[in-house]
């Protein structure tokens, strides 16, 4: 029987900890991601966090956060409640298929995939897109989404973030969506996401709740706070920030994919 406790690791430092809250709290309202582009490599490389426990913690730091970016977009408004509940149902089931290749896949691996899944959101949002918003969904549209769900839940539950940093842009490009409500939906699809991946860590002794509590609960004001900020940015600046926010990210893991090859190669 799986033991449900994190595995036994140095604690990191909570003030540390509460620090990355806080950015990841302000950039997850901003941009309608759950944190965990700024959770993952903050306690990898600031709080010293072992991998494969830093992205499950990640994903349970979310929540909180999420849900009180939830708030200031479902005040203004800015929450698509028809595409919402579709792309919730492939998100919950590809989380918990997600953190189970969390336990299966080698700790190089998953940066990699971390840092082509941040590359190329980066890349597609650097491209002219026009959001003028999306035509009415289709039986097709639904199962689009759905399978678009499915694929970021996975995602998600690997790598230890909301899925925002890829169903935002997808809502952008595919369907036309303007770039605040697909923040909106976003979020709202992440809660959902997040608790489910979060159980199914917490059963493989992947998550350490504590440190998720803190860094989640440090960012829930920076989260309301950004949330409010992002209703009033363009479309147009509101791309180029997030776009440029995901190179530097993936910047950072390229470091530490480098920094771990020499180790091996040392050893």
């Amino acid at each position: 029987m799986a033991n449900a406790a994190a595995p036994t690791t140095t604690r990191p430092d909570m003030r540390i900890v509460a620090l990355v809250g806080l950015a990841a709290g302000a950039l997850g309202g901003l941009f309608g991601v759950g944190g965990g582009l700024i959770i993952v490599p903050g306690l990898v490389l600031v709080a010293k966090v072992e991998r494969r426990l830093a992205h499950g913690t990640s994903l349970a730091a979310t929540l909180p956060i999420a849900l009180a970016s939830l708030s200031t977009y479902v005040v203004h408004g800015s929450v698509d409640w028809a595409v919402a509940p579709l792309m919730a149902i492939g998100t919950v089931t590809g989380a918990v298929a997600g953190t189970k290749l969390l336990t299966i896949l080698p700790k190089r691996t998953i940066t990699i995939v971390f840092i082509v899944t941040v590359l190329a959101t980066a890349v597609r949002l650097l491209l002219a897109t026009e959001a003028t918003g999306r035509d009415n969904l289709t039986a097709w549209s639904g199962v689009l989404l759905v399978v678009i769900g499915l694929a970021t839940g996975t995602l998600s539950g690997l790598l230890g973030i909301g899925g925002g940093v890829v169903m935002v842009p997808v809502m952008v490009v595919l369907f036309g969506m303007v770039p605040v409500i697909a923040k909106g939906t976003s979020v709202a699809v992440i809660v959902p996401t997040s608790i489910m991946g979060t159980l199914s860590n917490r059963s493989n002794a992947n998550v350490d709740l504590k440190v998720a509590a803190v860094a989640g609960g440090s960012g829930v004001v920076s989260a309301i706070a950004g949330g409010v900020i992002a209703d009033g940015i363009s479309p147009g600046v509101a791309n180029l920030m997030f776009a440029f926010l995901l190179l530097f990210v993936a910047g950072t893991q390229i470091l530490t994919l480098r920094s771990d090859h020499d180790e091996v190669a040392v050893g």
